[in-house]
């Protein structure tokens, strides 16, 4: 090459950024363009057997024991010491250790099957993602159901697993270690259904699954919750009916109500309830069920009015949508945001708003054609309600039983819900006609309350805590304030009955907040064991 053709500018091509420099040998193969990812020559790295590398996250879990379990690496400050003891429920100890990073979990404790190997890593994810689908199916809450996910694979040795809830999708992803493949799983929950029974009866075979001593395979997990799934109901579909129409009686005797408005409530509510299961059985959706169970209750109340009958229609409405408030949901929701699930918060609270304004389109429908045939409905009745203390106990306890029916809970609950429920009207009551404070306070703590018992009676059964909150918060649900704000719009008082619904919506949040403030207060304080547990459970502030 003469002196000329140095000097001469080189080519695109030649001063391109992957061509190798004078003196380098390269090779013929394609390649070497990946070279960055290509391990450096004298690496000696451990290789796996190649008929093992093909779908090794399908295999036999290698941490299935613990003796042989290894973490991932060591942090700058060494690995912590956390002692999670026995005597802690199920749910504290995962809900601890999902709030802790992968590598800083304890090493899962000896499995509870003998053999060697354990269960193929697919039937574990299965498992998991049926047991997570029952209790989100049956309105539990994200963070529970996460625990609990965890918890079941745990107890098969899969400590490296990460589930995921939302409000319709399960998923969950396990990786053996950080150079297997990793495998994952998801389940859509399409059916939704309040079965209370149902629900304790899955908590009781996690809380087998998570203890130690109990020796329970992979095959009779799957055995017992199949049996799960084919028990029937506690209760048969005529019990249901009339349970909603003694909740409705009774709700109306709490807004002041005398023994012919308990009958004229309850009759508008069963048939109201029947018209819903109608509407179910031809697969209409839940909006127009709540939308055809508000009217019968209306309708009863405003046929009273037409008719001149010496009693208190309003009382009657109200009653009938005591029945209809989903308060379950409500709460659910609200408990899915306080804990930092907000996808699952805003399905469930934009759910409860679908309901609110089914019940709102079949009250306002039938008072709109009440008001027309001039029906005398008088607003300001909501300044006069009587206070009758013992008829009201009772009839708030007898809410909370036949609340705890329609919710399909055992038996074996029924008497401490119904009894909760009498202490949330005996405390709101104290506060507010006693003491004249506000009805939001009132409420919030009488449901703080309520969260505050249902979850020492939760851990002192090592049981869900939605069977003792759920019913107990029927007294305080805002069903005359949602009554009178309907009432005022159907009668063009926009102002007035936005003020009213505006009240009831505050009403029903300081439920939500209340149960689930009682249900934290009662974690913060019965906690067992080290201050690092405890230190591992802290969350962000936002930053």
């Amino acid at each position: 090459m003469t002196d000329a053709e140095d000097r001469k500018p080189q080519s695109d091509e030649a001063r391109m950024a992957f061509t190798p420099p004078a003196g380098v040998e390269v090779g013929d193969s394609e390649s070497e363009t990946t070279s960055e990812f290509a391990l450096p020559k004298g690496l000696d790295v451990p290789q796996q057997p190649p008929a093992d590398r093909e779908g090794s996250a399908f295999s036999t879990p290698r941490g299935y024991a613990a003796e042989d379990t290894l973490p991932g690496f060591t942090p700058p400050d060494g690995i912590p010491q956390i002692s999670l003891t026995k005597d802690v429920p199920w749910q504290d100890r995962m809900r601890t250790m999902l709030r802790m990073p992968v590598a800083e979990r304890p090493a899962p404790e000896r499995p509870h099957k003998a053999e060697e190997e354990g269960p193929a890593v697919p039937r574990v994810l299965d498992l998991t993602l049926r047991i997570g689908e029952l209790l989100l199916a049956g309105g539990e809450g994200a963070e529970d159901v996460e625990a609990a996910m965890f918890a079941v694979c745990r107890s098969y040795g899969l400590d490296r697993c990460e589930p995921s809830v939302t409000f319709t999708l399960l998923s969950i992803s396990y990786q053996p270690s950080l150079v297997d493949d990793p495998v994952s799983a998801a389940r859509t929950v399409r059916r939704r259904g309040t079965d209370y029974t149902r629900l304790a009866a899955v908590y009781q075979l996690v809380d087998d699954l998570s203890d130690a001593e109990t020796h329970i395979s992979l095959e009779e997990a799957y055995r017992r919750l199949a049996e799960i799934r084919r028990n029937r109901h506690p209760y048969p579909t005529w019990v249901l009916t009339a349970a909603s129409g003694l909740l409705a009686g009774a709700a109306s005797v709490l807004v002041g109500g005398g023994l012919l408005v308990f009958v004229a409530a309850a009759v508008g509510a069963m048939l109201g309830d029947r018209l819903a299961w109608l509407a179910a059985g031809r697969g209409l959706p839940e909006f127009y069920q709540f939308t055809v169970a508000a009217m019968p209750p209306a309708a009863v109340g405003v046929a009273l009015t037409l008719s001149h009958a010496d009693v208190k229609a309003s009382a009657v409405i109200t009653g009938g949508l005591f029945a209809l408030l989903p308060g379950r949901a409500l709460v659910a929701g609200v408990q899915d945001g306080l804990t930092g699930f907000y996808i699952t918060a805003s399905a469930r609270l934009l759910e409860v708003m679908y309901f609110f304004v089914g019940i709102v389109t079949g009250v306002l429908v039938v008072l709109y054609f009440g008001v027309n045939f001039g029906a005398k409905l008088n607003p300001d009745a909501a300044l006069h309600i009587s206070e009758r203390p013992y008829w009201q106990i009772a009839a708030s306890m007898l809410l909370s039983l036949t609340f705890a029916v329609l919710l399909q809970q055992e038996r074996s609950t029924v008497l401490a819900v119904t009894l909760n429920g009498g202490v949330a009207w005996v405390v709101y009551g104290a506060m507010h006609y006693a003491g004249e404070l506000s009805p939001v306070a009132s409420t919030a703590v009488a449901a703080g309350l309520v969260g505050l018992f249902g979850q020492l009676m939760a851990r002192y059964r090592f049981a869900s805590a939605l069977p003792y909150t759920t019913a107990a918060i029927g007294p305080l649900l805002p069903g005359s304030a949602t009554y009178f704000g309907l009432l005022s719009i159907a009668q063009n008082e926009v102002d007035a009955g936005l003020v009213s619904l505006a009240t009831a919506a505050s009403l029903a949040m300081a439920i939500a907040i209340g149960v689930n403030l009682g249900s934290e207060i009662s974690r913060l304080f019965l906690r067992i064991g080290s201050p690092e547990k405890r230190r591992s459970a802290k969350r962000t502030r936002g930053f």
